[in-house]
């Protein structure tokens, strides 16, 4: 992933389709494994609230082209670092993904940027995916021809999955990181940590690190341990 090295940026080795439980996702998931693999298609505009997974599909497309041979940019427009002239030349890639477009299209000077590569990658038959935290009709646009361009997107929803998918997302994560993840350890998590599926997925990274650490596996003693979790 030359373009992501060159900017900075490294992809979550988990951020893959196969690791991401679409749940009521289906179509978002779907269209997203499109713009992977083909070219020309509409600009599409991913939004949810919360942890709801935006990133995950962004990285899963970088991914996924990147296999394919495909050159690919993927840049987290939230993070301080990021400067608008990191857009210039980007139309020569096949596949760029914002992430967190709302952290900046209230800018004029990144709101002409944004402006600028949607249309030339328009032109070259470049796929562009950005995210939100809302849908294109709540942003602060700096400049109306970027906010009408934003509206004409595909414009998709990311939902919140309900805890029998939660539960499935969890296992699937352990799975990956090759931890055994007991019912009892499951349940403690589960009725323990906020039903936020970002919240349980980063426990569950970190009691991987520390598993690897402390040489042991999962019990509800060492996960209290480690999460610095009471009994109250």
């Amino acid at each position: 992933m030359e373009q992501l090295a060159l900017l900075g940026v490294r992809l979550r080795a988990a951020a893959t389709f196969e690791q991401f439980e679409a749940g009521p996702n289906a179509a978002v998931v779907a269209a997203c494994e499109a713009r992977a693999k083909e070219v020309g298609l509409a600009p599409a505009f991913i939004w949810g609230v919360g942890r709801s997974g935006r990133t995950h599909l962004l990285q899963a497309i970088c991914a996924r082209a990147t296999l394919s041979g495909r050159h690919v940019a993927y840049l987290p427009l939230g993070e301080s670092w990021c400067q608008p002239d990191m857009l210039l030349g980007l139309e020569k890639l096949d596949v760029v993904c914002l992430d967190d477009v709302d952290a900046r299209v209230d800018d004029p000077v990144w709101a002409r940027a944004l402006f600028n590569l949607y249309n030339d990658l328009l032109e070259v038959n470049g796929n562009l995916v950005m995210t939100a935290g809302c849908a294109p009709a709540g942003l602060m646009v700096a400049l109306p021809d970027l906010a009408s361009r934003l509206a004409a997107c595909l414009i998709l929803q990311v939902r919140m999955l309900d805890d029998e998918a939660q539960g499935r997302a969890l296992q699937m994560r352990a799975s990956a990181l090759g931890i055994e993840l007991p019912l009892d350890v499951f349940a403690y998590l589960y009725h323990r940590l906020p039903r936020d599926l970002g919240a349980l997925l980063d426990a569950l990274d970190r009691l991987d690190a520390a598993s690897l650490s402390h040489q042991r596996r999962l019990t509800v003693p060492f996960v209290r341990s480690v999460l610095s979790l009471s009994d109250d």
